[in-house]
């Protein structure tokens, strides 16, 4: 009896995890160019004050919806982490002015370390330039997540996701599935994602 108690909720967790994967799968087809007031860049982590390939992906998708002119401004997140002196916000914006993003329209918050921070960082700096509306901008797999995140703090944005994700072969695209699914999942239990 206890053999099958156990397997039955096995089998439906797997079967809710499957849900959800597919759920945000097909949500990361969702994509938006709707003119906005600013494209919020979730942070991806530097190294040595490099960029990570993932990060800089969608910084150039951030600056290929402000040269198409679907955003007037960009606000980087991305706080200091470990053994680091710079904040990644910071170096994702010299990466921007190296691309002719005027100055005056790049924003960046130093604090955050979670895609929960970067989206209350962002949505503070949003309110105090009275920006209203954003295009969000992260990996195609992450944007379920991160948009579930945004309405909780009434962040009035649509999914924007990088075209040119680095996340190109199956295991790595298979590794990323897994693990917004699991954090996806837990949010739906917890309310906390």
């Amino acid at each position: 009896m206890k053999k099958k108690i156990l397997f039955t909720i096995i089998f439906i967790t797997l079967c809710w995890g499957f849900f959800n994967a597919k759920t945000i799968y097909n949500y990361s087809l969702e994509y938006s160019e709707q003119k906005s007031d600013v494209g919020i860049v979730l942070g991806a982590g530097t190294n040595n004050e490099e960029l990570s390939p993932i990060f800089k992906e969608r910084l150039n998708h951030a600056i290929y919806l402000y040269n198409k002119g679907c955003i007037s401004k960009i606000i980087l997140t991305g706080g200091i982490g470990e053994n680091q002196i710079l904040a990644d916000s910071e170096i994702a914006k010299q990466y921007m002015l190296d691309t002719n993003i005027r100055k005056n329209d790049i924003l960046i918050e130093t604090k955050s370390r979670y895609t929960f921070e970067n989206l209350q960082e962002a949505k503070t700096l949003m309110d105090s330039f009275k920006l209203k509306t954003a295009l969000l901008i992260s990996d195609p797999l992450h944007m379920k997540r991160s948009i579930e995140l945004a309405n909780q703090i009434n962040l009035d944005c649509k999914s924007s996701p990088t075209r040119t994700s680095k996340y190109k072969s199956l295991f790595p695209k298979l590794k990323s599935l897994i693990y917004e699914t699991v954090y996806f999942s837990l949010g739906k239990l917890t309310g906390n994602y």
